[in-house]
C-alpha cells in the first residue's frame, strides 16, 4: 500500500538510510509495534507452540487409538468450530472487501483445505515424530515462495541455515523405522501448502489490515463447505456401510470436541503470529515444536528415533539458531576479521 508523497518523504527522513532487503519495512515495522502493546509477541508465540504440539498428537490420538477413519471429516469439523466461535465473538459489522481480496479470501480457503486434508491423511499413515520431520521443511518452502510470488530478499545466512534444517529432517526421515511411501507424498503436499498458506494470510493481514479472527471468520465458511463437501464424497460415503457408530464411546466425542476447539485457538494465534512476525519466521519457529512432539510420540505411542534421527533434530535445531541469531553471527563474524587484520 502506497504512502502519500508527503509522508513517504518524511518517513525517509526520519528513518535514514534505506533498511537491507531482508529487514522490514517502516510500514511494516510500524504495524508491529501498533499491535504489540495489545498482543505480546512471546506469549502469543507460546500459545501457538504449545496448541501446535498438542493438536499434532490428539489429532495422531483419535486416528490411532480411536480408529477414527475420517481425517478430513474432521478438519471439516473445525472450520465449523471456527464459524460457531466467530459468530458468538462477532461485535460490529463484518469487514468489507474488494471484488480482489474476496477471492484471495477464496484462494487461502481452498489452501488452507488442501494443507489440512493432506497433513490428516498423511498421520494417518505414518508415525507422529516423522509428520514432524517432513513439516520441518516447510521453511524452505517458505522462503523459495516468498522469493517468486513476492520478490522478497532475505538475509544470506537465512539461505545458508535452510541447509541444516532440511539436511536434518532428511536424516530424521532416513532414520525412520517405518516408512510408507503414501504417507510421506500427502506430508510433503501438506508442507508444500503450509507454506504457500502462510504468505497468503500475511498478505491479506498486512495489506487488508485485519485482525486474526475477522480473517479466521473469512475463511472457516468456504473452508468448512469444501471440506465437508469432500469428506461427504470421498469418507463418509463409501466408509460408513462398514462403520458402527456405536463403536465410538465418549472417549472420543470427547477428543474431537477437544480438537475442535484448539484448532480454532491455534488458528487464532497462527494468524496473530503473522501479523507480528512474517511467515517464513514462524515456520522456523514452529521446527520448536518437533521437541515437544517428539516427547509426546514417545510417551503416547511409544514410537522411537534411530541415531540417525536424533542427529537430525540436532541439525535442524541449529538451522533454526542460524536463522533468528544471522545478524549477530553476521556482525561477530565481520569483528572477528576486523580484529584480525588490525593484529596482522
Amino acid at each position: 500500500m502506497c504512502l502519500p508523497s508527503g509522508r513517504r518523504d518524511a518517513t525517509r527522513m526520519s528513518a535514514g538510510p534505506p533498511p537491507p532487503p531482508w529487514k522490514p519495512g517502516p510500514g511494516q515495522d510500524g504495524k508491529a509495534k501498533a499491535l504489540a502493546p495489545a498482543l505480546p509477541l512471546v506469549p502469543t508465540v507460546l500459545v501457538w507452540l504449545a496448541t501446535g504440539t498438542t493438536m499434532a498428537s490428539l489429532n495422531k490420538w483419535i486416528f490411532a487409538v480411536h480408529n477414527f477413519r475420517f481425517p478430513v471429516l474432521l478438519s471439516s469439523l473445525h472450520m465449523l468450530t471456527a464459524v460457531l466461535v466467530g459468530k458468538l465473538r462477532a461485535s460490529g459489522p463484518r469487514p468489507l472487501l474488494g471484488p480482489g481480496a474476496q477471492a484471495r479470501v477464496l484462494l487461502l480457503s481452498v489452501t488452507f483445505c488442501a494443507s489440512v486434508a493432506f497433513g490428516n491423511l498423511g498421520l494417518n499413515y505414518v508415525q507422529l515424530d516423522f509428520a514432524q520431520m517432513v513439516y520441518t521443511t516447510t521453511p524452505l518452502f517458505t522462503l523459495a515462495l516468498s522469493e517468486a510470488l513476492l520478490r522478497k530478499r532475505h538475509h544470506p545466512l537465512q539461505y545458508a541455515a535452510m541447509g541444516p534444517i532440511c539436511l536434518g529432517a532428511a536424516l530424521s526421515i532416513v532414520g525412520q523405522v517405518h516408512f510408507d511411501q503414501a504417507g510421506c507424498c500427502c506430508l510433503v503436499a501438506a508442507t508444500f501448502l503450509r507454506g504457500l498458506k502462510s504468505i497468503q494470510q500475511s498478505t491479506l493481514l498486512q495489506e487488508e489490515r485485519l485482525d486474526s479472527l475477522s480473517l479466521l471468520c473469512l475463511t472457516s465458511l468456504p473452508s468448512f463447505y469444501i471440506l465437508f463437501g469432500a469428506a461427504l464424497l470421498l469418507e463418509v460415503g463409501p466408509a460408513w456401510e462398514g462403520a458402527s457408530g456405536s463403536s465410538y464411546g465418549a472417549g472420543l466425542w470427547a477428543c474431537l470436541l477437544a480438537s475442535c476447539l484448539g484448532s480454532v485457538l491455534y488458528n487464532l494465534a497462527s494468524f496473530a503470529v503473522l501479523s507480528l512476525t512474517s511467515a517464513l519466521t514462524i515456520h522456523v519457529l514452529g521446527n520448536f515444536n518437533v521437541v515437544g512432539n517428539l516427547l509426546l510420540s514417545r510417551l503416547l505411542f511409544g514410537s522411537r528415533l534411530t541415531p540417525l534421527g536424533y542427529a537430525g533434530i540436532g541439525l535442524t535445531l541449529s538451522g533454526v539458531f542460524m536463522y533468528h541469531h544471522c545478524q549477530g553471527i553476521a556482525d561477530c563474524w565481520r569483528a572477528q576479521t576486523r580484529r584480525e587484520t588490525k593484529e596482522e
